[in-house]
């Protein structure tokens, strides 16, 4: 039998979305999967659409948590259920291309790298592509992920029976990010896919688009998360404005 993948999904709110991200896992040609929903105090039909999906698709876990924590207890709290041999996430809101399973484990095993990440495309709330593809780098480092992360929650692939589970700080924004760097601390890269695997669905009220704080937040993590120097927070940032401008120019 081909190796169970575990899909951490965290959800808040999600009824207008979570079906069709969940069609997109049904759909992978690799069918050898756990999808582990968390859900982070959803009072909308979150639930009740999930529960209808498990009732035909047993592969499929919900969990709820009883009060509103942010994405990295929620997704801290799935990677703590994950029993696969690879892990991987997708948000509730996003879509992968039937082969991106089956494409992540292909390049770790030609490549012998246990953490890869694919390039995606980037729609509005309709699915209309309102930006350039996401190209991804050939491969990262932790220095390279410092300077602007280029692994997306909806693409990145990895092996935890080589690497172990790891978790994402407990912080509002950058929680994934810290994850990477956490594995990149173990793996002196992760290999990037660049053909694209994925949709990223960019929500006008999404958490990583307002844009008042994020300097801010990405200070705060330089210094409290990684523990960085005011000379490395202000090097790595600098970097990071530059290619934040430069992702989201068209």
């Amino acid at each position: 039998m081909s190796a169970l993948v575990s899909i951490i999904t965290p959800s808040f709110n999600s009824a207008k979305f979570i079906a069709e991200t969940i069609q997109s896992v049904q759909h992978q040609t690799h069918q050898n999967w756990e999808m582990i929903i968390v859900d982070d105090g959803s009072f909308d039909e979150t639930e009740h659409i999930v529960r209808s999906i498990i009732e035909k698709d047993k592969r499929i876990q919900f969990y709820k948590l009883t009060q509103n924590s942010g994405p990295a207890v929620a997704r801290n709290n799935g990677i703590e259920k994950a029993s696969g041999k690879y892990m991987t996430f997708i948000d509730a809101d996003d879509i992968w291309f039937p082969t991106f399973i089956e494409n992540s484990i292909t390049t770790i095993d030609e490549t012998g790298i246990p953490f890869v990440f694919s390039s995606y495309k980037r729609a509005n709330e309709q699915l209309e592509f309102v930006y350039s593809d996401f190209i991804v780098p050939h491969k990262v480092s932790y220095s390279d992920i410092l300077k602007s992360n280029s692994i997306s929650c909806l693409t990145a692939f990895v092996e935890i029976q080589k690497l172990g589970k790891k978790y994402m700080p407990l912080i509002r924004k950058r929680q994934d990010m810290g994850l990477w760097l956490n594995y990149l601390k173990v793996v002196p890269f992760a290999h990037g896919i660049q053909e694209t695997q994925a949709i990223y669905r960019i929500r006008e009220n999404s958490l990583s688009r307002k844009k008042s704080d994020l300097i801010k937040y990405q200070w705060q993590f330089y210094r409290n998360v990684e523990k960085l120097n005011i000379f490395q927070s202000l090097y790595y940032m600098s970097h990071w404005m530059y290619r934040g401008f430069m992702k989201y120019r068209n």
